[in-house]
C-alpha cells in the first residue's frame, strides 16, 4: 500500500485538531509519514522521527536557520536531500504527498507520488512566506484532490479546481460525551486542580489563542459581568502572552491535554467561540463547534460564516458585544426543557459528524484517484490547469444551503 507523505505546518503535538483526527484514522489504509515545518537548532542539520500513534512516524527537520521559521525557499535545498533519504531509509517507493500548507510545495521535487492531495484547512497565511499564495495555485494545478474544510473554503477553491471535495471537520463525539467524561475519576481530579480555584459561573473557550481572537470582546464581556468567569485554555500563537487582557475574571490557563479537555468542559456552564471578524477568520471552520456540542455545553459565536451557515440553528449568535452578552445571559437561564430541546437538536447534529465515518469518506475520495492513475507523477509539477466546477462535495457539508435552517440569535 503507498504511504501517506504529509507536509505540514502544524506540529503534531502542539493542539490536536484536524489532521491528527483525520490521519490517524486514515493510517489504517496507508502508514503515514508526517513531516513537520523545520526547527531552528544550533546542532547539524538532522531529522528526527518518532512514532507518535498507531501507523504514524512524526519527522522534525532540525536546521541551522536565521530568520521566521515555516517551510522557506532558502531550507529547501538542504531538506530535499534529507527527505529523499529519510524515505529510502524506511523503504518508501509508493506514495501519496499530502499538503497542509503549500509553502512546502517545492519538497515534492524528487519525488514521484501517484498522487497529490492538498487538505486545505485555512486560508493561506502571508506569515508563510511572500510567495505562498503563488505556491498556492501552483499546488492546485498539481493536485488529483483538494479537500476544503468548510463551506467557506470549498466555495472559495470550486472553481479553481475539478476535484474539490467539502469535509468539515468532525467530531469524536464519545470523547466530549459528559456521561464518559465525568466518569473518569482521575481525569476529573485532575481538572479541578486546573480550574477548580474558579469560581462559577464559568464560560469557557479551547483552542489556539491568536489573533483571531476578540480580545476586546472579552474585555467587554468581563467589564459587563464582573461575576462571569472567562475560562481561556490553549497556548498562546503569534502573540505577546504580557498583552493578553488582565482582569479578575479572565483566566488564562495555557495548553491543556486533549485527554483533558471533555473533563474541563463538564465544569462549564457556556463554550465561547469568540472570533474577530477579520482576514484570518474568514474561511475559518471552527472543529471545537461539535466537540463543544457533544459536551452538550449551550454555545455562543460570533458570526462567523460556517458557523453560521452550518450550525446557526443550534449555536446562539451575537453579533456585537451587547447582543453577545445578552445570548450568554439566555444560555445562563436555560430551563430544563429549553435545555433538552437544545442537547437533543445538538446531537442529532453531531450524529452527522463524526470522525470514523469522515476518515471514510476521503479515504474512498483517495482511491477514487489512485484507481483514476496510471503512473506516478513526474514533479515538479508548475504547469497551469483550466479551471472547472467542482464535480465532489460531500453531502454533509451542505448544510449550508439547507433551506428551512433558522439562525438563532439574540439582539
Amino acid at each position: 500500500m503507498p504511504h501517506l507523505v504529509v507536509f505540514s505546518h502544524l506540529r503534531w503535538n502542539f493542539v490536536y485538531q484536524r489532521p491528527q483526527h483525520l490521519l490517524s484514522r486514515l493510517a489504517r489504509h496507508y502508514p503515514v509519514l508526517y513531516i513537520e515545518e523545520p526547527l531552528h537548532d544550533l546542532g547539524p542539520p538532522r531529522l528526527e522521527g518518532a512514532s507518535l500513534a498507531p501507523g504514524v512516524e512524526v519527522i522534525k527537520p532540525r536546521l541551522t536557520m536565521a530568520g521566521p521559521g515555516g517551510f522557506r525557499d532558502d531550507q529547501m535545498a538542504t531538506l530535499q536531500p534529507m527527505i529523499a533519504e529519510a524515505l529510502r531509509a524506511r523503504g518508501i517507493d509508493d506514495c501519496i504527498a499530502w499538503f497542509y500548507t503549500p509553502a512546502a510545495l517545492p519538497l515534492l521535487a524528487g519525488l514521484r507520488p501517484r498522487a497529490v492531495v492538498y487538505d486545505c484547512i485555512d486560508e493561506p497565511h502571508d506569515a508563510a512566506g511572500p510567495r505562498v499564495h503563488q505556491l498556492e495555485q501552483e499546488l492546485l494545478a498539481g493536485s488529483q484532490l483538494v479537500l476544503a474544510a468548510g463551506p467557506s473554503l470549498f466555495e472559495a477553491r470550486r472553481a479553481l479546481h475539478p476535484n474539490v471535495v467539502c469535509v468539515p471537520s468532525a467530531v469524536d463525539a464519545q470523547h466530549y460525551s459528559p456521561q464518559i467524561a465525568t466518569s473518569k475519576i482521575d481525569l476529573m481530579l485532575k481538572a479541578e486542580q486546573v480550574q477548580g480555584r474558579i469560581p462559577g459561573p464559568r464560560l469557557g473557550f479551547f483552542g489556539v489563542i491568536d489573533e483571531r481572537v476578540d480580545m476586546q470582546l472579552l474585555e467587554r464581556i468581563a467589564d459587563a459581568q464582573p461575576d462571569w468567569q472567562l475560562v481561556m485554555v490553549g497556548p498562546v500563537a503569534r502573540l505577546d502572552p504580557a498583552a493578553l487582557p488582565q482582569r479578575r475574571n479572565i483566566h488564562w490557563l495555557g495548553p491543556q491535554p486533549y485527554q483533558l479537555l471533555p473533563q474541563l468542559v463538564a465544569d462549564w456552564d457556556v463554550c465561547l467561540l469568540p472570533y474577530a471578524l477579520n482576514d484570518a477568520t474568514r474561511f475559518i471552520s471552527p472543529t471545537k463547534t461539535l466537540e463543544y456540542m457533544a459536551a452538550e455545553k449551550p454555545i455562543v459565536s460570533t458570526p462567523l460564516h460556517d458557523v453560521v451557515a452550518m450550525y446557526g440553528d443550534v449555536v446562539r449568535i451575537g453579533r456585537d458585544a451587547i447582543s453577545f452578552i445578552e445570548a450568554c445571559h439566555w444560555a445562563l437561564s436555560e430551563t430544563a426543557y429549553k435545555r433538552a430541546e437544545r442537547v437533543g437538536e445538538m446531537l442529532s447534529t453531531v450524529s452527522r459528524f463524526s470522525w470514523d465515518n469522515t476518515a471514510e469518506v476521503v479515504h474512498e475520495a483517495v482511491e477514487k484517484v489512485l484507481a483514476e492513475r496510471a503512473a506516478p507523477i513526474v514533479v515538479p509539477l508548475l504547469a497551469a490547469r483550466r479551471p472547472r466546477a467542482a464535480t465532489q462535495e460531500h453531502e454533509h457539508a451542505m448544510a449550508a444551503g439547507r433551506s428551512g435552517r433558522r439562525e438563532r440569535a439574540t439582539g
